[in-house]
């Protein structure tokens, strides 16, 4: 990006106010609705001269641009938006989370102690299985934020210190290989195809395995196009067919014996799903193999 063109970039305290910090408090925080809808579901380019932002995605999906980084997101993840980034995000209306926007000199001073740079690199996190405790932690920060008790302010950078070493953690765990940032699509795609052959007899749904793997069924699709060139729904199916010619060639079960080996509930479904997808009826296969 050039220098003019960042320059004519808006610089905003947050989603497109121009106003002043709206609080005393270092720390602002709100749902992703409850100001993207504002917009419809969509927040323009822009950056923040001051602040520095966690997007926390809990369910729902979102694009999130930050500079030249693009994550298309449907599980929950968390984002991280530098002072100064410039960034476009851009949300389902089913969107679920939270935004969490950091005074520059509080995320400088988290950044020191824990003598990382997290809060100053953009970087999106998968959370995969910590999604519960990362809930836990959001509803304690809004809750904390929202309320006025004694000792508020330690209370609330204490809660900020936590999520920020969960991030270094997560950052030095990412920086050591454990696993690619965002993408570990080829681990979901092989954990796929092995819980389907175990179940694949039981006609079980995408949504089902997609929880397994605790993504949802459009993800599980979408790495099943990018990875294998077809759809989840394809996959079953062609395990189920490699299923039936196998016993079609090798074996003298019935056609009806086949249809109930393989979990259908008459044997008519059977010969219309085979015949559908090989253009022969199962007694057709037979006989010309």
């Amino acid at each position: 990006m050039s220098k003019s063109s960042v320059a004519s970039v808006p610089v905003f305290k947050l989603y497109g106010e121009t106003t002043v910090w709206p609080t005393p408090d270092l720390i602002h925080c709100e749902s992703i609705p409850e100001r993207s809808k504002l917009h419809n579901w969509e927040i323009k380019p822009h950056r923040h001269g001051d602040l520095v932002q966690l997007l926390y995605v809990q369910s729902g999906r979102a694009t999130l641009k930050v500079e030249d980084q693009v994550n298309h997101i449907d599980t929950p993840s968390l984002q991280v938006v530098p002072a100064l980034s410039v960034h476009t995000f851009m949300f389902s209306e089913d969107i679920q989370g939270h935004v969490l926007s950091l005074a520059q000199p509080l995320a400088e001073q988290l950044g020191a102690s824990l003598n990382s740079p997290v809060l100053s690199t953009a970087a999106c996190y998968t959370i995969g299985v910590e999604h519960p405790y990362l809930d836990t932690l959001f509803s304690a920060i809004t809750r904390e934020y929202s309320q006025h008790q004694p000792n508020r302010d330690p209370m609330l950078q204490s809660l900020i210190t936590v999520l920020s070493i969960w991030l270094s953690r997560r950052n030095l765990q990412l920086s050591a290989g454990d696993e690619a940032p965002l993408d570990r699509g080829r681990d979901h795609l092989h954990a796929f195809t092995r819980e389907l052959e175990l179940r694949f007899r039981q006609h079980l749904s995408i949504e089902h395995y997609a929880a397994t793997l605790n993504i949802t069924a459009a993800h599980l699709n979408a790495l099943c196009r990018r990875l294998s060139g077809q759809s989840a729904l394809q996959i079953i199916n062609q395990r189920l067919l490699l299923e039936a010619k196998r016993n079609l060639v090798y074996t003298a079960m019935t056609i009806n014996e086949v249809s109930d080996s393989l979990g259908f509930s008459e044997p008519a479904y059977f010969s219309r799903f085979f015949k559908r997808v090989t253009g022969l009826s199962p007694k057709q296969f037979r006989i010309q193999r």
